[in-house]
């Protein structure tokens, strides 16, 4: 196959020729970068992954290992590198889990992927870290936890006692019953959700969100917040997340690679579309203001040109 000779060059050359790696890998789908890695190790005599992280390094190497890995595969590492050391990152974990959260197909993916790494045996023996985080506990280790598929029928009855239930779970006492928010946040599908949170406001002086603000707080909160942000418009919630990540002067690598890297294939070109909406400027040309390099190169191929 030219690719994997052509990567094989890439890494030989003296100095490697970190563009024409760019050039082949951000320019592939997964399943043809599976096959690359394949034929690769049949040339070579060694894997790809191991010889792009002895020619690569930083940013750039982060991105085109992401690449090698199928979505789950690399949903679940990231989630393993978020739990990994003394402390939890809770940003990627909340991001990873409850923007995936809306997909059964992506969850159970997950799931598989994660329960068979070694990420799982170090869950099993750490559940003290996730009492702090029912919602994400429920959603990604509940074998039981699935969301309702969505259906041509609209049930108005069940959206009104949902509606209804989460208003006198939240803002109608004192306190919160957090377990009927999560019950109905992760088994109802979006577009059930999405007709209960409308509903809401005919009970509540308040939207989801601001209840959500008023009723809970530090990573439930950050987590019952994606979640609705999700619901409502996923694409829209990557494109700020990608804002953010990027309103510095440099950017905060991980975040933009992981999200480029999960979405290439999945909805990149909607995020695109909603990042100019919502930021009155272009994915690309905010890319190529707040990266350089190589690894700015590789983004920018990854983005796929300017809108």
């Amino acid at each position: 196959m030219l690719d994997a000779a052509g990567i094989d060059a890439a890494i030989k050359t003296k100095g490697v020729d970190e563009q024409a790696l760019i050039d082949i890998l951000t320019r592939r789908s997964w399943q043809q970068r599976k096959e690359i890695a394949f034929e690769y190790e049949r040339i070579a005599r060694k894997d790809l992954a191991t010889a792009l992280k002895a020619a690569l390094s930083g940013s750039l190497e982060a991105l085109m290992l992401g690449l090698l890995k199928s979505p789950s595969e690399f949903d679940a590492a990231a989630l393993n590198s978020s739990m990994k050391g003394l402390g939890t990152d809770e940003e990627t974990l909340i991001e990873l889990v409850c923007s995936r959260a809306s997909s059964n197909e992506e969850m159970v993916n997950i799931k598989k992927v994660y329960k068979d790494s070694e990420c799982w045996a170090f869950k099993q023996g750490n559940q003290i870290r996730w009492i702090n985080h029912p919602l994400v506990a429920l959603t990604l280790f509940d074998p039981q936890t699935k969301r309702d598929e969505p259906t041509n029928v609209v049930d108005y009855e069940k959206i009104d006692e949902d509606a209804r239930a989460l208003y006198d779970a939240g803002v109608k006492i004192k306190g919160t019953d957090v377990a009927t928010w999560i019950t109905i946040m992760s088994q109802r599908s979006v577009p059930h959700l999405q007709r209960v949170f409308d509903r809401y406001k005919s009970y509540s002086p308040y939207d989801m969100k601001d209840s959500i603000r008023k009723e809970v707080k530090g990573d439930l909160e950050k987590s019952f917040l994606t979640l609705v942000e999700c619901f409502e418009n996923k694409q829209v919630y990557f494109a700020n997340r990608l804002n953010e990540a990027m309103k510095g002067k440099t950017a905060k690598d991980k975040v933009v690679t992981r999200i480029l890297v999960s979405r290439c294939e999945v909805d990149l070109m909607k995020i695109r579309t909603e990042f100019k909406r919502q930021h009155k400027r272009t994915l690309y040309q905010t890319i190529g203001e707040h990266t350089k390099g190589d690894y700015q190169r590789a983004l920018l191929s990854l983005c796929g040109g300017d809108d």
